[in-house]
C-alpha cells in the first residue's frame, strides 16, 4: 500500500493504535500536542539520535525490522549509561516515496520489540516526506534518582576500569557486510559487461553468525546495569561504547581530569572477531579498541569493589585510573606503553 493512500494521521494511527502505557509516569502518551510525564521524586534522563541512509545504515544488508530494533536500542542504551531506566521513547521519521506502508510497519515493529524488552513506552514523535531516503530521530526519556545518576566526570584515581562484554564484533561484522556486498556489485558489473542474467548470489556468512548478530542486532545493557546494582556497586564514571573504546575512555578522563592506564592483554574478543581480522589482515587490537557500535559498558569504579567486579558475570576488568600527568597509556602484550588514541565520528564533507 501506497502510504499517500492513507496520508500521515492514517499512518501514525496504523502505527499506534494499540500501543498503551506501561509505566506509572507516563500520564498522557500518544495522541496531543505533547506527552505528558510525571516524575516527582527523580531526575529525567533525555537523549536522543538521528539515522541517516547511507551514512549510519545501508539498506542493502540490513532489513528495515532489525533497524527499527537497533535505532531503538542505540538510545535505550544511553540511558543505562547514566546509570537510569529507560521509560518512554518518541519516533520521528523522514520517509521517501519508495517505502510502502508495509515497509514502516516492519520498522516500528522493530521499534517496538526493543521498547517492549525493556518495557519502554511509545509516546509520540512525527512524520515528514524525505528527497533523500529515509530518516530516524528517536529520543528516549529515563529517569533516576539524583543520588544515582553516573555521570562521565566522575573516575578518580586508583579507580578500576571495566567493560561488558566483548569488544569489536560489531566493527567486524560491519567489514564482512560490505565485503559481500563488494562482491555482489562486482559480479552484477560482470554480468552486465557480458550480457549475462543477473546472478544468484549467497554471501558467506559461515562462522561468522556473531558478528553479524552485533551488528544487525544490537542489545542496551540493561543487565550489567541490574547487576551492579545487585552486587552493590555503583559506578564512579560510565558511558557505553558507541564510538570505540579509545574514544569512550578519553572522554572520561578529560571530563574527570584524570589519566588511564589499560592492558592489551585485558582486552575482552570474541574468538570470531580475531578470526575475521586476520581473514582481513587487520589488526584486532585497533578494531576492539576503535571498532564502535559494541554499545557494551565501559565503567570505573573504585578499587575497594576489585573482589565484587570479579565475581560478576560478563564484566571483565582491563585496567585502572591513574593521576592525569602519566597520559593515556595502552600497555601491549609485551610490555610496551602506547599513548591511546581514539579514532571517532568525524565530519567529512
Amino acid at each position: 500500500m501506497e502510504i499517500a493512500k492513507i496520508g500521515e494521521f492514517g499512518l501514525i494511527d496504523r502505527l499506534t493504535q494499540d500501543i498503551k502505557p506501561k509505566n506509572t509516569s507516563t500520564k498522557y502518551g500518544i495522541g496531543d500536542d505533547c506527552a505528558v510525564l510525571s516524575y516527582p521524586d527523580s531526575e529525567m534522563l533525555i537523549t536522543t539520535d538521528l539515522l541517516m541512509e547511507g551514512v549510519h545504515f545501508d539498506l542493502t544488508y540490513i532489513d528495515l525490522q532489525h533497524l527499527g530494533y537497533k535505532a531503538a536500542m542505540v538510545n535505550i542504551s544511553d540511558v543505562f549509561a547514566m546509570n537510569g531506566t529507560p521509560r518512554q521513547l518518541t519516533v520521528s521519521l523522514a520517509i521517501s516515496k519508495r517505502f510502502s506502508v508495509e515497509d514502516i510497519e516492519k520498522l516500528y515493529s522493530g521499534i517496538r520489540l526493543a521498547c517492549d524488552k525493556w518495557n519502554v513506552d511509545i509516546i509520540g514523535g512525527d512524520t515528514t516526506s524525505s528527497y533523500t531516503g529515509l530518516a530516524i530521530s528517536i529520543t528516549c526519556i529515563g529517569e533516576a534518582r539524583k543520588e544515582d545518576i553516573v555521570y562521565r566526570n566522575g573516575a578518580r584515581d586508583t579507580d578500576l576500569i571495566c567493560v561488558s562484554g566483548d569488544l569489536g564484533a560489531a566493527y567486524m561484522g560491519l567489514q564482512l557486510l560490505e565485503r559481500e556486498k563488494s562482491v555482489y556489485y562486482q559480479m552484477i558489473d560482470e554480468a552486465k559487461k557480458q550480457g549475462k542474467p543477473m546472478p544468484d548470489f549467497q554471501p558467506d556468512f559461515s562462522g561468522k553468525e556473531y558478528l553479524l548478530q552485533r551488528q544487525l542486532q544490537t542489545e542496551a545493557r540493561g543487565d550489567i546495569i541490574q547487576r551492579l546494582r545487585e552486587a552493590g556497586i555503583r559506578p564512579t564514571a560510565m558511558m557505553d561504547v558507541s564510538d570505540g573504546l579509545s574514544s569512550e575512555l578519553l572522554h572520561i578522563c578529560k571530563q574527570s581530569g584524570v589519566g588511564c592506564r589499560i592492558f592489551e592483554k585485558q582486552l575482552p574478543i570474541d574468538y570470531q572477531t580475531a578470526v575475521m581480522a586476520e581473514e582481513m589482515n587487520m589488526n584486532v587490537t585497533t578494531c576492539a579498541l576503535n571498532g564502535g557500535e559494541d554499545y557494551e559498558l565501559v565503567f570505573t569504579v573504585p578499587i575497594g569493589d576489585h573482589e565484587k567486579i570479579e565475581q560478576l558475570e560478563d564484566v571483565k576488568l582491563i585496567g585502572h585510573i591513574t593521576d592525569q600527568k602519566f597520559g593515556h597509556v595502552l600497555v601491549s602484550r609485551d610490555g610496551q606503553e602506547f599513548e591511546l588514541k581514539a579514532q571517532g565520528w568525524n565530519f567529512e564533507k
